[in-house]
């Protein structure tokens, strides 16, 4: 098969990674790409927001399949315009993209079906979202309705906080994203990534995850994209797994069909572990990033037909295999970051730290240039290892990390620690 991947972060080079170990590839192509995509397929200058191109792209090169990364795209409808155009794309509708496009649209999906959540309004004018959050006092949690590349949460501690974030959304720091904010209870508990792959009516579990958002150690500083994460979490037990996939997955998955816009790809869900059970507090329309990065180390099977049964609503004849080993992730990324930041430093050392046992490493935000590689984003570098242990994991990814030098880079030393605890007891 000829497949077309979309995107240029460490989540992209990890499905290139993965695509490429398919005994049904034949060529795979990644646009944009990055110097580490770069590796495993033919990066393309395509611009990904012009529709047209991508589908005259994918027509000139037979391409079978387009695998689709971001969300950007998804919520922009190119999964429509492909298969408008008879393209196979896996990744859901405009429509059903709503999910993640839309706070508001989640939450009235949430009410509508019973899915468990937290309690929530919805604003178009900052006086009455000053008014609710006052009501409602902190902690309490403000969103952008829209997509904001992950940033556009704020979890307020204090009433004055709450205020700054529904001023600063309402005067434009998000752009269009901010022009409906939705404000949320806030959700006491432990929050874990689950995921499940769809194909309109079925839907499978993939494997667990914990992301860590904040900036720094201790779970400290602004919430970024992802820090790092680790996969399977102890926290999900059998009991708690059933429990997300027949209260939120399912009802989800149902709920979107009755609507008439029926979700097809990854379905991610924010889930808090509350003492009253799991909630949702949000939903993604793709892979996570980080989280993808471990899912695919530890998934034993072939991705690609996983993508076709997807597309093809052939999820219910199909099941999925794991190693069992856990897989970590850490991030690195560029001093500054999730603020300003400075592009174009160099990193010296990838070779070497990849050559220790069980470590991947997987490109985020690089250039190749003469025969270098710079940095070229805020996350940089995903260094990635397998273990028979979290533990084991984690001392190899920061082994690797200790062999790179890039003095403007930075990362988080606690990756896993809320994991770490369980196996030390």
């Amino acid at each position: 098969m000829n497949i077309l991947l979309l995107g240029s972060g460490g989540r992209e080079h990890a499905l290139a990674w993965k695509i490429a170990a398919s005994p049904l590839l034949t060529k795979l192509w990644c646009a944009p790409g990055n110097a580490g995509v770069a590796r495993e397929a033919e990066c393309v200058a395509l611009d990904v927001a012009n529709h047209p191109a991508v589908v005259e792209f994918c027509k000139r090169n037979a391409v079978d399949l387009v695998v689709v990364g971001p969300e950007t795209p998804l919520a922009a409808g190119i999964v429509d315009d492909l298969a408008a155009a008879g393209i196979k794309a896996f990744g859901p509708s405009k429509q059903a993209a709503q999910l993640e496009g839309s706070k508001g649209f989640t939450k009235a999906l949430c009410t509508e079906f019973n899915i468990p959540t937290g309690a929530y309004g919805r604003f178009t004018r900052a006086d009455d979202a000053l008014a609710y959050v006052r009501k409602q006092g902190a902690p309490i949690v403000v969103k952008a309705d829209g997509l904001a590349a992950g940033k556009g949460v704020v979890v307020a501690k204090t009433l004055d906080e709450a205020e700054a974030a529904i001023a600063m959304m309402f005067d434009g720091a998000f752009g269009s994203a901010g022009t409906e904010v939705v404000i949320e209870e806030f959700l006491a508990g432990r929050e874990i990534s689950f995921f499940a792959l769809c194909d309109g009516e079925t839907a499978i579990p993939l494997a667990t995850a914990q992301d860590h958002k904040r900036v720094f150690d201790h779970d400290e500083g602004p919430n970024t994209g992802g820090m790092g994460a680790y996969s399977p979490t102890p926290f999900v037990t059998p009991e708690i797994h059933d429990q997300i996939m027949a209260r939120i997955i399912l009802p989800t998955v149902a709920g979107m069909k009755k609507r008439g816009t029926p979700f097809r790809g990854v379905l991610y869900a924010g889930v808090m572990l509350t003492e009253q059970g799991p909630k949702l507090f949000e939903y993604n329309v793709r892979f996570g990033d980080p989280e993808c990065q471990v899912l695919m180390l530890r998934m034993m099977s072939d991705i690609v037909p996983a993508f076709l049964a997807s597309c093809d609503g052939e999820l219910k004849h199909f099941d999925l295999r794991w190693f069992p080993d856990p897989a970590l992730t850490v991030v690195m990324a560029a001093k500054g970051y999730p603020g300003d930041y400075r592009k174009g430093t160099r990193i010296e050392g990838l070779d070497d730290a990849g050559k220790i046992e069980g470590v991947e490493i997987f490109h985020a935000g690089t250039v190749a240039k003469e025969g270098a590689i710079l940095a070229n984003g805020g996350r940089v570098l995903n260094v990635c290892a397998m273990g028979k242990s979290v533990t084991e994991a984690r001392e190899r990814a920061y082994q690797a990390v200790d062999r790179i030098q890039w003095p403007d880079g930075f990362c988080r030393r606690d990756i896993a620690w809320q994991a770490m605890e369980v196996e030390r007891n």
